[in-house]
């Protein structure tokens, strides 16, 4: 699949307003005025354009309460997320919520929920909706790997490939459940690809920072779920502040100092960016206008 100049300059416009808007976010918290809990997912913003980027207005998204990336990528309003961050009533749900609550049914974004793997059923059991209304359009469930540890998980997959249902789930590996790593967690040949695989569901393993790559492979993998195919993804990505907040925790010592320079080392802004500058395809001038 080739896709043209001007899609690329758009994916990478999307994940760089994505990391400004948060970065933006993070400095304007220490103010205390957003009364709210926030997630942020600066390091992991490709995953979120590479999969919404494929999707049509209609199609639905759960997220989880890392999601302002889910939401921006689906078409969500700057001004009312920002609003509902201040719990202002023009939030995006009407600043009842904050955060981890988001809402916007106009542009196919069903809600954000925190609880831990809880949005998965409810975006299996809206597939399970369109299929019986017979509508053309698809969920997508965004949830990190530590929801993958639920039973939960496994009924809805389940329940996915018992029924043919048009879903997608994401899972967003980015190593940790608050600060826990998936080493602490999950036993040495755990694979939660095979362990999909094995309730027939077609599954793949992709590289998060690899911004276009995926944005291709997702391409194809849509056309099967629209054809009433479920379909699991698992990316590897890496948050590069804490778990709940504004800052870097580094000093916790949870996370070592070599691991966090090796994944920013991954930047997915900064290796699509430098991927563009060799095509020629944006340069140093577009780039300071992007900024």
């Amino acid at each position: 699949m080739k896709i043209n100049s001007k899609t690329k300059i758009d994916l990478y416009y999307k994940t760089l307003r994505i990391r400004l808007i948060e970065e933006a976010i993070a400095k304007e918290y220490t103010k205390q005025e957003m009364r709210c809990p926030i997630h942020l997912s600066i390091g992991q913003e490709s995953v979120a354009v590479a999969v919404c980027s494929n999707l049509n207005r209609n199609d639905m998204v759960v997220s989880s309460h890392r999601a302002h990336a889910h939401y921006l990528s689906k078409g969500g309003s700057i001004k009312k997320m920002i609003s509902e961050l201040y719990l202002k009533k023009t939030g995006c749900s009407k600043g009842r919520t904050g955060s981890m609550h988001l809402n916007d049914r106009s542009v196919g974004f069903v809600a954000s929920i925190p609880i831990v793997a809880s949005n998965i059923p409810i975006a299996v059991g809206l597939a399970k909706s369109i299929k019986m209304k017979k509508e053309n359009k698809i969920v997508v469930a965004f949830f990190g790997e530590a929801a993958t540890e639920e039973g939960v998980f496994f009924e809805s997959i389940n329940f996915a490939q018992l029924f043919k249902l048009p879903i997608l789930f994401i899972c967003e590996n980015n190593g940790y459940s608050v600060y826990s790593s998936k080493d602490l967690r999950f036993p040495k040949l755990r694979d939660n690809c095979k362990i999909v695989n094995g309730f027939g569901v077609e599954t793949l393993k992709l590289d998060g920072s690899e911004l276009e790559k995926n944005f291709k492979v997702i391409s194809e993998v849509s056309k099967k779920v629209r054809r009433n195919n479920p379909f699991y993804i698992e990316l590897d990505t890496y948050r590069y502040l804490e778990h709940c907040g504004p800052n870097n925790d580094d000093k916790l010592n949870y996370r070592s100092k070599k691991e966090i320079i090796k994944w920013k080392r991954k930047d997915p802004i900064n290796i699509y960016k430098n991927e563009l500058l060799k095509q020629n395809i944006i340069n140093d001038n577009s780039i300071k206008i992007f900024e």
